[in-house]
């Protein structure tokens, strides 16, 4: 269960991310800039992984890329334990 809740954690702060983005949110408000930094630290893996000219888009797929990512693998390693 625990690894479940992390996997869905870190897809919600990435989630979220994605939509206060695209939503224009104001970046000097702390609770944008606490989400963007934890959005940051969980998909610096795969920042720049798409280039593309619109930034909404390029912000949407390499966030949204480790979030489904973050749910696939964190989703499958708890059905997998719970088998065990």
């Amino acid at each position: 269960m625990i690894v479940h809740s992390l996997a869905d954690i870190a897809a919600i702060f990435l989630g979220l991310w994605i939509l206060l983005y695209l939503l224009d949110a104001n970046q000097a408000n702390v609770f944008v800039d606490f989400v963007h930094g934890i959005a940051d630290w969980l998909a610096s893996w795969s920042q720049d992984i798409f280039t593309m000219d619109t930034e909404g888009l390029r912000v949407f797929f390499n966030y949204a890329l480790p979030a489904v990512i973050y749910l696939a693998v964190g989703h499958g390693t708890a059905a997998w334990l719970r088998r065990l």
